[in-house]
């Protein structure tokens, strides 16, 4: 998902860059005038790519560590669970043992 993202943000930057351009070509400007708007517009469009990279760089990181956090929880849930049990059986027992002794004092 991630990967269509990034490829929609390219293509929408790598289309306003080109528009730009285009848009600069057409105008009548002189020819050093012209390079430098085209220079500025290129430079700004980097800019906003690599704004949009690192966006997109820190969802990702985000939803990987959502997903971490997640597994982990998960796992000590489930370790939890199967030290409950354990508690639980082991209680139990002795229950078992001191209702044993008990009935073994009365005799």
């Amino acid at each position: 998902m991630a990967n269509n993202s990034s490829k929609a943000v390219l293509a929408i930057v790598a289309g306003a860059a080109l528009g730009a351009v285009v848009g600069i070509l057409f105008a009548p400007d002189k020819g050093q005038q012209t390079r430098s708007k085209i220079k500025r517009n290129v430079g700004e469009g980097i800019d906003e790519l690599k704004t949009k990279v690192d966006d997109l760089s820190n969802k990702f990181r985000s939803k990987i560590s959502a997903m971490d956090i997640e597994a982990g929880f998960d796992e000590l849930v489930a370790n939890v669970d199967g030290k409950t049990s354990e508690v639980v059986e082991k209680l139990e027992r002795k229950l078992q043992e001191l209702k044993t002794a008990a009935a073994n004092m009365k005799k």
